[in-house]
């Protein structure tokens, strides 16, 4: 485990009270080992999550002004869910900053939930140390130009709505094959076949193998929705 003070450096943080961020990065589990009590990042999660919620709300209301309650409701889903907030944890290297006890096993990088509650708290540990104007600035750092380029249909997980309709009828399960990589390391794309039963259903392209997958369900539904 690395010292906090470390990453706070790399985000340019000068911290008043590094304990907060201590805290903040401490999982339940540590209290054990260090006989102590609620010495977590559990309430500042609460906060965090508050804080997140907020800011992301009033920078998507401001930035796109073309979206009503419905769609602005389901891309702050998007953007504060588990998986994204936890990406956002590895992206920042979190789990070489969080302390664990003896008692909790795994791999921290693939703890998803844990990542995202210790991002929360993060926020929280910083509005508290820092202000709400601080933490406001790097949130909207983060997450402006996700909510500038987010489009509804990259959210929308055709492969679970292709693998619901077959498992309706089947109990058998689709598989994607590739068809063909092309394209340098840097631009690489990707032609995906989603197969049934020895039938192909759709093929789909992309800049990645999980894009094309899509695309190759996407297209399989648009198939089936005609007939």
């Amino acid at each position: 485990m690395k010292p906090i003070t470390e990453l706070l450096e790399k985000l340019s943080i000068k911290p008043k009270h590094v304990s907060l961020y201590e805290t903040a990065f401490t999982h339940s589990s540590y209290n054990a080992d260090a006989n102590t009590k609620h010495h977590d990042y559990e309430r500042m999660e609460f906060l965090g999550d508050s804080v997140i919620g907020m800011v992301v709300s009033e920078i998507s209301y401001g930035a796109r002004p073309e979206m009503t309650q419905g769609p602005l409701t389901k891309m702050k889903s998007v953007l504060v869910s588990t998986d994204n907030l936890a990406a956002l944890a590895r992206k920042y290297d979190f789990p070489n900053y969080i302390r664990v006890g003896n008692s909790f096993s795994g791999d921290i990088s693939k703890a998803k939930h844990l990542l995202e509650d210790v991002f929360e708290a993060f926020i929280g540990a910083l509005y508290l140390d820092q202000g709400f104007d601080v933490t406001r600035k790097l949130l909207i750092d983060i997450f402006i130009n996700p909510i500038k380029n987010y489009n509804e249909e990259d959210s929308t997980d055709y492969k679970s709505k292709l693998q619901e309709e077959i498992q309706a009828e089947h109990r058998e399960s689709v598989v994607y094959k590739v068809v063909s990589e092309s394209g340098p390391s840097h631009d690489r794309r990707f032609v995906v076949a989603v197969m049934f039963d020895g039938m192909e259903l759709g093929r789909g392209e992309g800049t990645t193998k999980k894009q094309a997958e899509q695309m190759a369900a996407k297209l399989a539904l648009q198939k089936e929705a005609s007939k």
